[in-house]
């Protein structure tokens, strides 16, 4: 465990230990801070890369620094965070203090100068997002909100937005996601199980409907209706049928 503490010098082996170490620690932190941290960065996520990363970030690439003492600090940082989260979940004037209210910049196409200013954007930055969005009119913008994390959101004017099949009058069939039961040669029991199937009917039905065999399939996936869809192994290439 010397490669643990501070060193004098390191062999090979005892960085790659650390760098190691200091991997599976990372992953075991971000894992506690859960999928929120790494899906958007609010105001304490952001705060917390910055500091869990300057203090891991120099035991490893400093042999005079041990990396008990990074650990324990940022084990001690993620319990304040998570216990952060867990009061900002609990008490609104503690989630409006990391998570502040949105800002609207535009209402029914007019920007709010003044808005601009408490969210610290330019306008310049603020028509390049609504470029980004494929509009080129401001008039055409019903509301244009500043969120917490960053990112701007637009609607648009109702008038403005294209036609769908709820407009025409047109029914659709509501979305189901196809279930996958057949993946690299292997069949998903799971899955046949809450389908009511067994892996005699998948065999039969890739067999009599596709002519193939199970070890040819490299996904085969089930939709609402019981309708095959197979991509097949074909000399590293892919069939859909």
């Amino acid at each position: 465990m010397d490669f643990f503490l501070s060193q004098d010098s390191l062999t090979a082996i005892q960085w790659i230990l650390r760098a190691i170490v200091g991997f599976f620690f990372l992953i075991i932190i971000t894992k506690i801070m859960g999928q929120r941290s790494i899906s958007q960065l609010r105001f304490l996520d952001f705060v917390m890369a910055l500091i869990i990363g300057n203090i891991i970030a120099h035991p490893l690439s400093d042999e005079k620094l041990g990396l008990k003492g990074s650990m324990i600090t940022t084990t001690v940082l993620v319990v304040l965070y998570v216990f952060a989260v867990l009061l900002s979940l609990r008490w609104v004037a503690i989630r409006k203090f990391f998570d502040p209210s949105p800002i609207t910049l535009v209402e029914n196409g007019k920007v709010k100068y003044e808005n601009l200013m408490k969210a610290r954007i330019t306008i310049d930055l603020l028509l390049s997002e609504i470029r980004r969005e494929k509009i080129e009119d401001l008039q055409k913008i019903a509301l244009a909100i500043w969120e917490p994390g960053g990112k701007i959101s637009i609607f648009l004017d109702p008038k403005h937005l294209p036609l769908t099949a709820t407009d025409l009058s047109f029914a659709k069939k509501p979305f189901h996601l196809p279930k996958i039961i057949i993946k690299e040669r292997k069949i998903m029991y799971d899955e046949l199980q809450k389908l009511g199937k067994d892996e005699s009917w998948v065999l039969k039905e890739i067999e009599h409907t596709y002519a193939t065999k199970l070890e040819d399939v490299l996904i085969a996936t089930i939709d609402q209706n019981e309708q095959f869809h197979i991509v097949l192994y074909d000399n590293d290439k892919c069939i859909y049928r």
